[in-house]
Parts: structure tokens; sequence; C-alpha cells
């Protein structure tokens, strides 16, 4: 915890994957980096992921390549292939359960939109096939193959990364001026600031509380199921993904926005359908911020802070993408040229209809009666029955039963007087 004030080369905030990756790669650079945690590192996001390393994000290239062209469908796909490639040099030095994998992305009832990716990712430099009959309990049209992807234990991996970082844990910075940054018991001087805590909480900057929302999904473990050999994941968002740990089968899915009613039924029910004999381990859930674009958001901060970055928007792909995100902020500080940086822009020009849904969702939360509202900007919560805790149905921060913060935007307790600006 830090207790005094300090300076600093660069500053980051958050220490989960993509917190200590961009300070990893900025100190091996030369620079002082300091993290600012709020909690304990990685006992956030990070710690519920399920650490796939893959370059195949669902459908992202042909998407991508129909809004934006295939140069920035080139781009994604690279930064995120030279990521993985980033990841597998380093697990070579590090017990991190590091395994190769082929991916899939399967669909249950339309096979165009995966010829449709085969095709863009073999266009623009990648290697993919549409493969059918893929060893599904269900019925499906096939998959999009993606070979030699991998999977690994991050918790392992995040050890021996961070080791020798200068790392303040218990350190929640309240509020950003410039370049410095106040926590309750100091102040934090740094030339540049990395946000790398998950939603970027600085309203007054990059309109981050309109272009993203918040969304959870589950992971269900299953003892005596079946084994899969590779990494599978539907196409539809409401679909499941599954994968292999030692023992256990991890199934994934019933996503919903946070603070709407919960689907980890879907999974209990899916289990019971087609493992009636597994064991059902354990049931847990993780958070992830979405973009109107299914593009991260990796750059400066806003047009009007060149010191501040911004590391945020995975879409449930936070693997590679936090690794991507290291390698471009490193650049952007040390003032090196990333050829690919240019799609994850975070002022990139995003007319669409989720950003109006955003507004309008949020007002509506702000004129709702409640007793209990957010600190972040004021919207009423929600109580989630299944994890017993208080959402926040406009921008995801949630707190405990007892008030207590689970997850940001906000930074402080339901009944707190530092909140963030």
């Amino acid at each position: 915890m830090l207790k005094s004030d300090i300076s600093a080369d660069v500053l980051v905030i958050g220490g989960g994957i993509s917190g200590i990756l961009a300070a990893r790669l900025l100190t091996d650079s030369g620079l002082k980096c300091v993290i600012a945690e709020s909690g304990r590192i990685c006992s956030g996001v990070t710690r519920n992921t399920t650490a796939k390393i893959t370059v195949q994000h669902g459908l992202i290239c042909s998407q991508i390549a129909e809004k934006y062209g295939d140069d920035y469908a080139r781009m994604y796909l690279n930064a995120n292939r030279l990521a993985a490639e980033h990841f597998e040099k380093l697990a070579e030095k590090i017990d991190c359960e590091y395994e190769k994998k082929d991916s899939y992305i399967y669909s249950t009832n339309d096979e165009k939109p995966l010829y449709r990716e085969a095709d863009v990712i073999s266009r623009i430099g990648g290697e993919a096939e549409f493969v059918g009959n893929i060893p599904l309990p269900f019925y499906n049209v096939g998959a999009v193959c993606m070979k030699n992807q991998a999977q690994f234990e991050p918790m392992m991996f995040l050890n021996e990364i961070s080791k020798g970082l200068e790392i303040y844990e218990n350190t929640g910075i309240i509020e950003v001026e410039k370049n410095t940054a106040r926590t309750v018991d100091g102040k934090i001087k740094a030339k540049k600031i990395v946000f790398a805590a998950h939603f970027p909480f600085i309203n007054r900057h990059g309109s981050y509380f309109l272009k993203m929302y918040q969304s959870r999904s589950y992971v269900l473990a299953l003892e005596n199921a079946n084994s899969f050999d590779g990494i599978f994941m539907d196409e539809n968002k409401n679909g499941f993904s599954f994968r292999n740990y030692k023992n256990l089968l991890l199934i994934g899915g019933g996503a919903h926005k946070t603070g709407s009613p919960t689907r980890a039924d879907a999974l209990k029910d899916f289990a019971e359908k087609f493992y009636p004999e597994a064991k059902k381990v354990r049931l847990w859930a993780a958070q992830d911020c979405i973009t109107p674009d299914g593009i991260p958001y990796i750059g400066n901060y806003s047009a009007n802070t060149p010191d501040w970055y911004v590391i945020t928007g995975f879409n449930k792909w936070g693997m590679t993408n936090s690794m991507a995100a290291a390698e471009i902020i490193r650049d952007k500080i040390l003032g090196k040229e990333n050829e690919n940086a240019d799609v994850f822009d975070p002022s990139r020009s995003i007319f669409q209809k989720q950003i109006l849904i955003n507004g309008i969702n949020a007002v509506k939360n702000l004129v709702t009666p409640a007793v209990k509202r957010c600190p972040h900007m004021g919207c009423a919560l929600k109580k989630n029955e299944l994890e017993n805790t208080w959402e926040c149905p406009c921008h995801g921060s949630r707190f405990s039963e007892n008030g207590e913060l689970l997850d940001n935007p906000a930074n402080c307790n339901l009944e707190c007087k530092n909140k963030r600006r």
C-alpha cells in the first residue's frame, strides 16, 4: 500500500493481466514504472478468465473487413498473432501449463458466415479452414479451424512475469489531474499514465461511459465429462464454449448485460441434458467490457490527454489482446511506430445503434427511483439474487450485499465520499 508521495516515468493503474504486461514491457525498456492496484493484483477479472490464447475471436476478421476494410482486419489479426507468439516465447521459460490446441469457431445453424470468416483470414495472411463434423454433443454445421493456438494457467504465468515490478496493492486511485494521481494516503506523479483498470473511470475525457457496457458470463466446471481435444467457441454470443483443464471440462456461456437477469441456469440445464452423469465442481462468473464494433480501445485516452493511455474493451478476448495492448502502449510511450495500432484507436468514429442504446439505458436508470445508487454516476442499482450482489445496469459497477466495491468503474463502496471525477 502506498503511504507517501512518489514519482515515476510511467504509472499503470490496474494490476490485472493487461496492466502487468504493460508494466513488464515498459520496465524492460528501461523506464521507471509503477503499478497501482486497488486490491490485490490479478484478483479481479483476470482470475476468472478461461485463458484461451487464440487469435480467433469469434468472426471478428470478417466483421472488421466489412466495416473498416481488409487493412484494419489485417492489423487486428497481426497484432494478436504477434501477441500469441510473445506468449509462446515467454512460456518456454515459465511453468504455466502452456498447451498447444487447435481452435474452432462453430455454428449450429448457418455455415455461410464461417466460410466468409475463413476466406477473409486467408485473404489477409492468416491460415484458417472450414471443417465439418466437429465433435460436439449437439448438432452443428461445422466450424472455422485455426491450428496451433494455445491455453495456459494465467496465474502461474503472471506470478513469474510480475517479479521485480514496483507494485502498490490496496492503492486505489481516487482522481487524476494531468500527470498526478491521488490515492487516500499519497500522490503519484508520472510523465505518462496508463489506465488499465478494466473500465476507464475518468468520465470527463474519452466518453467511455457511452462507448462501452459490461457483460457477465459464466463458467461451469464438470468432472467425469467428455474430453475435448481443442478449444471450441460458438459464433453466437448466446452459445457455449468448451475446453478442458486437466480432468475438468470447462463450459462457458450464459452471457448477459451486467445488471440484467442472470443466465447461469443455461449452463446447468445444458450440463444436465448432455452430461447427466457429470459432477458439477464449480460455477463462477467473469465480467467483460463490450465495445460497439468488437474492437478494444488501446491508445491515447482521448485527443485532449496526450500523456494518458488506455487499455480496455476486450470483448471477452483478453489474453492475446492484453499482450497486443502492452506492445502498442510500450511503443507509443517510447515514440516508436506500431504498424497495428490504428485499428485499436480509442478516438475512432463509432456511430452505431449500441451507443444510442447505452445512452438511453443510462438516462433511464438515472431517473429510476431506487434506495441504492451507484457512486460512479448515480444510476439505480439492481439486485443480482444469484450472486447476492448489487449491480449497475448503466456501466457495470458491482457491490457486495454489504456495499463493498467488487467491480469498477466506481472507485469506492456504496457509502463513500471519494468519488472519481
